[in-house]
């Protein structure tokens, strides 16, 4: 009874028939959406000119998507908690339920979205760092980033979560039947809640603006990212004239181009689908496993640790390098196992389950976007010279002209531990 009265609802009708004209399945692509088509075309254009001149474009940019959305989201909050009902909502949202700590899928969740929320294995706080000066404290940058995205974390789940119980009150109902996640949180419940109160449409502009530049602020940095790549690893060719802002003209047009397939009518099939197996989970758990690997174990935590020291001025805590040695890769690859192990096939709404062809489809694109990493590292053995093994060792030796804080470096002693401070550079020179 309840899920046949949630369909009648008119911000449900809105959003599923008028906005999405959402299909039946994801077989069933039908047509383009023309005003969502529109919707995309404005997006790719505002972030072209938003990073078309670099990181001083960008930190303009960011400047007001970044912190405009804080505004918007205090007003939310400091109106969502004047509601009656607005306690309910939050006693619900900070009690915790004892009994789903035992689930282990409760804990893989919190990881992936750990990761997905701190843009862990994306390259974007990487991309971003290097524009900073060399001696920039990134070691207390790291902690204050972390404070601040729980901080807002918890904060937006008061703003939400009070609306929430506002919504329950007026409607008589539990709030477990209201809470949802996802697009449904953001285009039918909130909007629900948000048409119960005096001035709906002041309270929706603020929801929808603060949407609008919290995805804007991911898009562009993640472009200026993909820029920033790109550059330097040609940076001769790509700094000439304006072959950087004809670059990222073809890069915007191509992401718009392949954009217009999540458009259409069975375009929301597919965006959960990508969104699923590309975009976080299983992509991101293996990338952060690669990249902690290669880190601790290939470049050298101790040699990272020397790096960080000398760039800062004073030694990090030593619990970094067991992190990087050993914890971060435990985590990784035991939350990777678990999502295998307790892998269920991707559900739309919680009720149109994906077909075969759908979910094989999705490893696919995952396959690909992680097969980068192995193709790239046999790219760079091939423009070597010497035996396959010389050329992995090559890869394997670590720049010598780093800085790097000689002190943290650990003799070769009885154990066995790798002596750093006595690397000589190889013999063989790479072809490039």
């Amino acid at each position: 009874m309840a899920s046949r009265l949630n369909m009648t609802l008119p911000v449900v009708e809105f959003w599923q028939r008028r906005v999405l004209k959402i299909s039946g399945g994801i077989e069933e692509v039908g047509s383009l959406r023309w005003e969502l088509v529109l919707c995309l075309i404005l997006t790719w254009i505002i972030c072209y000119f938003c990073v078309w001149k670099g990181i001083k474009s960008t930190g303009k940019a960011a400047f007001f998507t970044a912190t405009f959305p804080f505004i918007m989201l205090l007003v939310l909050l400091v109106r969502g908690v004047t509601l009656p009902g607005a306690m309910t909502g939050i006693i619900y949202y900070l009690y915790p339920d004892m009994s789903r700590l035992s689930d282990p899928q409760v804990w893989m969740d919190a990881g992936t979205q750990i990761f997905f929320s701190y843009a862990i294995a994306l390259g974007f706080l990487t991309s971003l760092g290097s524009y900073n000066p060399y001696n920039n404290d990134c070691y207390k940058d790291c902690f204050y980033l972390c404070l601040l995205n729980s901080a807002t974390s918890i904060v937006a789940g008061f703003a939400i979560f009070s609306v929430l119980g506002f919504m329950t009150y007026e409607q008589g109902v539990d709030i477990s039947e209201v809470a949802q996640s996802g697009p449904g949180l953001a285009f039918i419940v909130y909007p629900r809640a948000v048409a119960m109160m005096p001035m709906p449409q002041l309270w929706s502009v603020c929801f929808f603006i603060m949407i609008i530049l919290l995805g804007l602020d991911s898009q562009f940095v993640g472009l200026e990212c993909l820029m920033t790549s790109v550059v330097d690893l040609f940076p001769i060719y790509l700094r000439q004239g304006f072959r950087r802002e004809l670059l990222l003209l073809a890069i915007c047009c191509t992401s718009c181009t392949l954009g217009l397939t999540l458009v259409t009518e069975g375009g929301m099939y597919l965006l959960q689908l990508l969104d699923h197996h590309v975009c976080s989970g299983t992509t991101i758990l293996l990338l952060s496993l690669c990249q902690s690997i290669s880190i601790a174990w290939v470049y050298g935590a101790e040699r990272f640790y020397g790096n960080i020291t000398d760039m800062i001025g004073y030694r990090p805590h030593p619990l970094m390098m067991y992190c990087w040695r050993y914890i971060t890769p435990i985590v990784c690859f035991g939350t990777f196992i678990f999502s295998l192990v307790k892998y269920t096939p991707l559900k739309f709404s919680k009720t149109y389950v994906y077909p075969l062809w759908a979910n094989i489809m999705g490893w696919f694109f995952a396959t690909v976007s992680l097969s980068l990493i192995p193709l790239f590292v046999l790219y760079k053995m091939m423009q070597g010279e010497g035996t396959l093994k010389q050329r992995f060792l090559l890869l394997c030796h670590p720049v010598e002209e780093l800085p790097v804080d000689q002190k943290c470096l650990p003799a070769l002693g009885t154990s066995g531990t790798p002596q750093h401070t006595e690397l000589k550079p190889l013999s063989l020179t790479s072809t490039n």
